[in-house]
């Protein structure tokens, strides 16, 4: 498997954690069980999973109040998108 193949699948796979990290905090919000750490939630954004993060956290309406989530999600974002293009474009420029 090619090397850019491997880091695209890491970051899909960064973004389903994210995602899966916030539906899972927003349930135990609801049932007012022991939360995760919003440190760990920005951790996983900002770990190149800035796209799973931002939808969820639009999707399920959570942490949209916070300023450190309406600034940090959306710089995270930009961060997988921008690491993204760069291994794409390197890819197709590079060979």
């Amino acid at each position: 498997m090619p090397k850019v193949n491997l880091l695209i699948i890491c970051i899909l796979l960064a973004n389903l954690n994210s995602f899966r990290l916030f539906y899972v905090d927003k349930q135990r919000a609801i049932h007012r069980k022991r939360r995760i750490a919003e440190r760990s939630l920005l951790l996983s954004s900002l770990a190149f999973g800035g796209v799973g993060a931002f939808l969820a956290m639009n999707i399920f309406r959570h942490k949209t109040k916070h300023l450190s989530f309406k600034i940090l999600i959306p710089l995270s974002l930009m961060l997988t998108i921008f690491a993204l293009i760069y291994i794409i474009a390197n890819e197709f420029i590079g060979r």
